[in-house]
């Protein structure tokens, strides 16, 4: 893909045009913003920003469209893009769990709501659980899906070699023309994808952030460690992992439903790092959400 005048004429693009979204920014100290989008009614609901993201396009992508468009529909949902990714600022601090808890603070302060429900997906968990620990009073629910309180050097400190490594070969190869070196990262987070998911989330790679940002994503979240909050948890919990994840162990799932006082652990039967539609385990998850969360709208 050499442009997004060639993203337009992919074929996976959604052709729905019912649903609608709002982009907005959530200002920051020091004259950043960070992007975030408005969609649906009911009880609203902040997903926590994370990797590989871009607000234009996410909503029309069959990665990760399935997390907006079926959801909007039962709540208020405000999606966002971390700074360096997407629409948000493009000058970013260094990765870290504070500077990550600064952008979702920013988003949910934004929303105009005194409390929300919190959706931490992959990179998105350990967000959404310090920010919830320490502001209990702001949410009412927390679901994680396929999340981690403990990133690869956090887990494994011998892994720092390879986290090296692959910071080194991301900033080398995610710009390229050709997308085998993307594809390597696809096939890993998601090996059971059809090809227009393959193809998509390989677009988004492109998309979400430069080279250099996407190498320190990779060393930052690596280094992310959120652990100390869960045993301050108090808010009702979901923790729903798939069986077979490979970018996140499903021990890490296992870890964080053990830590958080009273929390539901969902195991869901995938071996994709999230469950993309078309399997039964996304129907699944979708499910176990609606369930969990409330879908009318609290006072402001």
């Amino acid at each position: 893909m050499s442009g997004v005048a060639d993203l337009e004429r992919r074929p996976y693009l959604s052709s729905m045009t019912r649903f609608t979204q709002e982009i907005r920014f959530a200002p920051l100290p020091g004259g950043d913003a960070v992007a975030y989008a408005v969609s649906g009614r009911g009880h609203p609901l902040v997903r926590a920003g994370h990797w590989m993201t871009h607000l234009e396009w996410d909503w029309q992508m069959p990665v990760w469209a399935p997390w907006i468009q079926p959801p909007s529909a039962r709540f208020r949902l405000f999606p966002y893009a971390t700074r360096g990714s997407g629409l948000s600022a493009a000058a970013s601090p260094p990765v870290s769990l504070e500077s990550l808890v600064a952008d979702l603070s920013a988003v949910i302060d934004a929303t105009g709501h005194e409390r929300v429900a919190l959706l931490g997906v992959s990179q998105g968990g350990a967000a959404a659980i310090a920010y919830a620990a320490t502001n209990p009073d702001r949410v009412s629910h927390l679901v994680l899906c396929d999340a981690f309180a403990r990133g690869t050097l956090v887990r494994q400190p011998d892994q720092r070699p390879m986290i090296d490594a692959l910071s080194r070969l991301v900033e080398d190869g995610w710009g390229q023309d050709n997308a085998a070196f993307r594809q390597l990262f696809t096939t890993q987070f998601f090996p059971h994808a059809t090809r227009e998911q393959a193809d998509a989330f390989n677009d988004m790679q492109r998309l979400s952030c430069t080279p250099a940002q996407a190498a320190r994503i990779v060393a930052g979240f690596a280094q992310i460690d959120a652990s100390h909050h869960l045993k301050d948890l108090r808010c009702p919990t979901l923790v729903m992992h798939c069986r077979g994840d490979a970018r996140i162990p499903f021990e890490e799932g296992r870890f964080i439903a053990a830590g958080i006082a009273g929390a539901r652990l969902e195991i869901l039967d995938s071996a994709n790092h999230v469950p993309p539609p078309g399997e039964p385990a996304y129907t699944t998850m979708m499910g176990l959400v609606s369930r969990f969360l409330p879908s009318s709208s609290p006072g402001r």
